[in-house]
């Protein structure tokens, strides 16, 4: 079948049609980057990092931009705390990004605009919404007038009527001067007037900056153009970022901003919402590094739930996916270690198993069930290890030569359409390489031959402690194994 997606604008699943056959736009809401990223991250941009990948796999030509928010309040108020500048912290978390990303093997996007990059865009665009009456000037700021854009709310689902009538009974705040600018209260910042103190750029309407929502707008058009395919981003974005997005863009070109709209569930931390208040909140590094959780074994725990729906980080969920990915690796791994003993030439070109790969894209067409296609995976991988079992302890393989090295080019190659990778753990052997592992062997070789049994049985403990295991064959050959 084809690939249906969830669009939240229609909530339904649809057939997913680019609009130029094979060539797929996506965009993705990126960080404000004032801080490290954390687990809610991390869900979002492995989820879509996924999908531009599986595109790409089922033959489509895929651009991806996603932005960096770098001019924000948060951004101020860290500089101030860090005593540095906007641009020190913006460019600080950006690089944090970067390496936080690669880490989890998040593929790079093909463009990454900013904000303060693009600045004329911004303004011009505002300015198309002032000559199309949406837009209005008071007093320094510009502001959105959402009653005069017909479709607000389609996105979310909201009424103005409904959420005004949900403002009703409450006790008001007290009025700020932002309050005192705006036609009404819905309405909803394009430009910012400067402050005291703070970066500004010079503009028609004063000095000032740009509102956080017309930065994705601005971006979108002048980087991808007035209609993408698929805009993403955390369901948190839904209302108000992406609900203003579709007004500033759809009210000054009369063309959807986007086809289709996608949406990642939240991270939960212990079955509650994860937030600093509660004290469980957690960055990607923190997690990686202080937990000391494998990269691949937190992208795994991510990609185990359907990306709409929100998932739970627990000890227990974490030390499962743990013993999961063994499994997996284990599989990956298969031709470096029992390939050279089979013959294997590694790099042939064979094909890869169809009906396995048949079963992964069934299962991915229907809205990136990640879930399902895992599975498809860890059949695989269990069957080379029942292999890797025989052939560790001197058994005969039976079967297919041909078509074991099928299963195993078959699971790599779909694995990394899960951007699933596996290396060699050369930590989890004090540093120990093949051919430090060969050396030591050939170390105990030479002391059995000196009939030194006892050198030759601590050498073997030492490789045991350090999870290698021996076997003696017939005729003074050993082979080896990582525990």
């Amino acid at each position: 079948m084809a690939l249906q997606l969830y669009n939240t604008l229609t909530r339904k699943k649809e057939a997913f049609e680019p609009l130029e056959p094979g060539k797929v736009k996506m965009y993705c809401c990126g960080v404000t980057v004032y801080d490290y990223c954390h687990l809610g991250h991390a869900r979002c941009y492995v989820a879509w990092d996924v999908l531009r990948r599986y595109l790409t796999w089922r033959g489509n030509d895929v651009t991806y931009v996603q932005n960096f928010t770098d001019i924000d309040d948060k951004i101020l108020k860290r500089a101030l705390t860090e005593k540095s500048s906007m641009e020190e912290v913006s460019e600080k978390y950006i690089g944090a990004y970067m390496e936080d990303m690669a880490r989890l093997n998040i593929l790079e996007a093909d463009q990454y605009p900013r904000a303060t990059h693009t600045l004329d865009g911004i303004k011009r665009l505002i300015h198309d919404l002032e000559k199309q009456e949406v837009a209005y000037a008071s007093e320094g700021d510009v502001y959105f007038s959402v009653r005069k854009f017909d479709g607000y709310g389609k996105l979310s689902n909201r009424k103005l009527d409904d959420m005004e009538a949900g403002r009703s009974g409450r006790v008001d705040a007290p009025a700020t001067t932002e309050d005192s600018k705006k036609q009404d209260p819905f309405d909803f910042a394009l430009w910012k007037a400067a402050k005291p103190g703070e970066p500004f750029w010079e503009s028609p309407w004063g000095d000032g900056r740009p509102g956080w929502h017309i930065e994705c707008s601005a971006m979108v058009r002048d980087r991808l153009g007035d209609t993408i395919d698929i805009h993403m981003g955390g369901a948190d974005l839904q209302f108000p970022h992406h609900e203003n997005e579709i007004a500033q863009s759809e009210a000054v070109t009369g063309k959807p901003l986007s086809t289709v709209w996608l949406h990642n569930g939240m991270v939960n931390v212990g079955g509650e919402k994860m937030s600093k208040s509660l004290g469980n909140f957690t960055t990607i590094r923190k997690t990686l590094d202080e937990a000391s959780i494998h990269p691949m074994v937190l992208r795994l725990f991510l990609l185990q739930g359907q990306y709409r729906k929100p998932i739970d980080f627990t000890e227990e969920a974490i030390a499962a996916t743990a013993n999961g990915w063994d499994t997996l690796k284990e599989g990956l791994l298969f031709a470096e270690q029992f390939g050279e003993q089979l013959g294997w030439d590694i790099n042939a070109d064979l094909d890869l198993l169809a009906e396995i790969c048949d079963r992964f894209n069934d299962v991915m067409d229907d809205d990136v069930n990640t879930s399902a296609a895992l599975a498809v995976l860890f059949e695989l991988a269990k069957e080379l290890r029942r292999v890797g079992n025989i052939l560790s302890h001197g058994g005969e393989l039976q079967g297919n030569q041909q078509m074991l090295q099928q299963q195993w080019k078959t699971l790599v190659s779909l694995a990394d359409v899960l951007g699933l990778v596996a290396e060699a753990d050369a930590t989890a052997t004090d540093g120990l390489d093949a051919d430090a592992i060969e050396a030591m062997i050939a170390q105990r070789k030479a002391a059995k031959a000196s009939k030194d049994y006892a050198e030759s049985d601590r050498i073997r403990d030492e490789l045991k402690a350090q999870g290698i295991s021996l076997i003696d064959k017939p005729g003074g050959e050993v082979l080896w194994t990582r525990d």
